[in-house]
């Protein structure tokens, strides 16, 4: 049976003042009956919607214009009245207005709920301790990350050892007083002498590059702007850098126009940008987007060539030493994954999943570049291959075994040295530094488990405890259990539980389950202070590690994108369930919530099963699955959900569960908070506005569904303290609310 309804041809929205019936839908479909006006209005309903809750509270909601448009897909007319507000809230009066009616609604709600001062108060003071990144040596000093506590970002430091008094290089504290301008990227010259830097502003994805010296701490002239999902590669003497450009775009379309015709550029210091030479650029492959580096010893320039989110390269090498030397295919097409670790001479390491879904490490010989004449070093092992540096000669490997980080190092021809030992299950990161090196750095972290800050001694195999967070909690008092249960088609699904040692598991706890399921993205133990903040209230924290992540591999990957992005829902839909047959919680108790992916995620399960939860948070959201490849990134991820534009089979299931296109009119759903932001040009916020629009007008239950919508903020990076706590603050003090906590 198809999922749409295909007689007539259109796809349309349900007049909401007739009644319902189950045959009036399909599960990819709905009908509009709406008046075509040519003005917005922005109205208030009459009647007031109310909901349970020991005091009982009125709420209105903005009753949103619906406007006529219509988009043909494979012969069927699909009918998007909320397309408005797909405009850019900056430039649209009309949107700036919806925005600010509905921000009034949920702030007036949540302002009204006695717990919300307490539960920022106790946020504010768990956040309020001193952290730090991990730290890493670069042209011959030691650069470390920290921040006080409640400082809206980490300062950077250098140092000419560990021990010695440490000086400000960044401190991106001081470049606005709302803290919404923050450090985009550190690019450090082989030679110590310099660092690029990355500026964004308001949590764009737009970088305004800057070149700093580090001896003096001043900034040289050059300023590089309009830059995007680029690295920096500086030249071995430091005369300039590589880095990857998409055309200037149109000031009023900055944040929603689609990046194409990205060209690799080089930067000489002490030149203007227009002067920049271009060193690579295919105008006959527009949808072409590069990744840069330039190999330690500065002999080859790499370049990693993508079509969308999907880790699958070409490979192009040039030889710097060469004048006139031209790039030269490696790895010819966008087949599998290719990371460059490292080289000697002409030989380039990589990890790569070609034969090995999990990963291994190669040898290529660029005389010799073809498959068959690659040595293997590392070969596959039962675990996914995470992440590979090559430090005093000898490969630091991070696997994850069930979502746990286990590190080995093996010689340059691959053989085992040791493994080593963590503290307990949860997340290592870090491990830089350069051939000639003899220590690394790492960091260590779990749910309960604060970051720990790690120097090892690559001679030895010793580590040294640096830094340990100091959090106002005992961890004793929390414990954290990895529990595998069976998905709708019975594959096994792993999925973290943290909560209080004391709490009586009888079905009556609150519960936030988080999910995310896609683009490869593995959800490792990781610390949260937000987290201990909930479970301080009683509150149980749930993670599930579904399909579409990259937790078991590229075959687990595969298992979650595209036509079988269902087994993700699915999957977090079953994780839901087995909390609820344990008796951990109970659907009146339980709630979900998801980001980005995560939010379409979220978006989807509510909508194909309302009755499960009690409450929903899906994050800056990916909610029409028709449109998304119109705008901004949204292009790239074609390789994960495909387009409604490929084929009709395709179209009809990302109808089948697009949450915008499934919402159904006369149905209660979970109490709702959207949460998005004005400058996210990552996934525009036209995804969230149009889904809580259609929201409001379907929901029939007592429980508030509402947006919350940040200003001078993006899709999350670059966000300061002092608005994430707030945020946090809010989401908590719904949940409470409507979980009856």
């Amino acid at each position: 049976m198809s999922m749409i309804e295909k007689s007539p041809a259109r796809v349309v929205l349900k007049d909401f003042s007739k009644p319902v019936t189950d045959s009036t839908f399909t599960h990819g479909a709905f009908i509009l009956k709406c008046q075509i006006k040519s003005l917005l209005r922005i109205e208030i309903l009459a009647g007031l919607l109310l909901f349970s809750g020991a005091c009982a509270m009125r709420l209105e909601y903005p009753l949103t214009e619906k406007i006529n448009h219509v988009d043909t897909y494979h012969g069927i007319e699909v009918v998007d009245p909320y397309r408005w507000l797909e405009e850019d809230v900056r430039e649209s009066e009309s949107v700036a207005q919806w925005v600010q009616a509905q921000n009034k609604v949920t702030a007036t709600y949540l302002e009204k709920l006695p717990a919300r001062t307490t539960i920022e108060q106790r946020l504010t003071q768990l956040w309020d301790y001193e952290k730090f990144g991990t730290p890493f040596k670069s042209g011959g000093r030691y650069y470390i990350a920290k921040n006080d506590g409640l400082q809206n970002h980490y300062v950077y430091y250098v140092s000419d050892n560990l021990d010695s008094r440490k000086r400000i290089l960044f401190d991106p504290n001081q470049w606005s007083k709302d803290g919404t301008v923050a450090l985009g990227g550190i690019a450090f010259s082989e030679d110590g002498c310099y660092a690029a830097y990355g500026i964004q502003e308001s949590g764009s994805d737009w970088r305004t590059w800057k070149v700093r010296d580090i001896e003096s701490g001043q900034d040289l002239n050059d300023t590089l702007k309009y830059l995007k999902f680029t690295e920096v590669a500086w030249d071995h003497d430091a005369k300039g850098f590589y880095y990857a450009k998409y055309p200037d775009p149109d000031f009023k379309d900055q944040f929603q126009s689609l990046n194409r015709e990205m060209k690799v550029m080089f930067h000489r210091l002490g030149t203007v940008q227009s002067e920049d030479e271009v060193i690579y650029y295919k105008p006959d492959q527009p949808d072409w987007g590069y990744d840069v580096a330039v190999t330690d010893d500065g002999h080859y320039l790499v370049l990693s060539i993508w079509l969308g989110t999907d880790p699958k390269y070409r490979i192009m090498v040039r030889d710097l030493s060469q004048t006139r030397a031209r790039f030269e295919d490696v790895v010819p097409t966008f087949d599998h994954e290719y990371t460059l670790i490292d080289n000697d001479g002409p030989v380039l390491y990589f990890s790569t999943d070609k034969d090995a879904p999990r990963g291994r490490i190669v040898a290529i010989d660029l005389s010799q570049p073809e498959p068959k004449q690659w040595r293997e070093i590392i070969p596959e092992s039962e675990f996914p291959l995470e992440g590979v540096n090559l430090v005093n000669n000898q490969f630091i490997c991070i696997y994850l075994q069930d979502v746990t980080s286990q590190i080995k190092l093996y010689s340059l021809d691959g053989q085992y040295i040791r493994s080593l030992a963590l503290p307990a299950l949860g997340k290592a990161g870090g491990f830089g530094g350069k051939r000639t090196d003899t220590e690394t750095f790492y960091s260590f972290q779990s749910f309960a488990i604060p970051p720990s800050i790690y120097r090892y001694d690559m001679l030895t195999g010793e580590s040294r405890l640096l830094e340990r967070a100091r959090v106002d909690f005992d961890p004793d008092q929390f414990i954290t259990k990895q529990i595998f249960y069976p998905s709708k088609d019975d594959i096994r699904i792993p999925m973290f539980v943290t909560h209080k040692k004391n709490i009586p598991l009888d079905g009556t706890n609150p519960t936030l389950l988080y999910g995310y399921g896609g683009f490869n993205n593995s959800l490792t133990p990781e610390f949260s202070v937000s987290r201990l903040a909930w479970m301080e209230m009683g509150g149980i924290y749930a993670v599930a590690n579904l399909r579409g992540g990259g937790e078991y591999g590229q075959t687990w990957h595969e298992a979650g994108k595209r036509f079988n992005k269902q087994n993700v829902f699915d999957d977090f839909i079953a994780a839901a369930e087995t909390l609820i047959s344990m008796k951990i919680t109970s659907a009146e108790k339980l709630a979900i919530m998801g980001a980005s992916n995560g939010g379409l995620l979220v978006g989807a399960c509510m909508t194909q099963r309302p009755d499960l939860f009690a409450a929903a948070i899906p994050s800056v959201g990916v909610m029409d699955m028709l449109h998304f490849d119109e705008f901004t990134a949204g292009r790239f991820w074609t390789d994960e959900y495909g387009s409604a534009k490929d084929d009709s089979a395709m179209f009809e299931y990302l109808l089948g569960y697009s949450p915008y296109h499934n919402l159904k009119i006369g149905t209660a759903y979970p109490a709702t908070l959207v949460t998005t932001a004005d400058t996210d040009d990552r996934v525009i916020p036209g995804h969230s506005f149009k889904f809580i629009a259609r929201l409001q007008e379907c929901h029939r239950g007592k429980t508030p569904v509402l947006i919350r919508i940040e200003t001078r903020a993006g899709h999350g990076s670059g966000k300061p303290t002092s608005m994430i706590i707030k945020e946090q603050a809010d989401i908590y003090t719904f949940l409470k609310k409507n979980l009856r906590m």
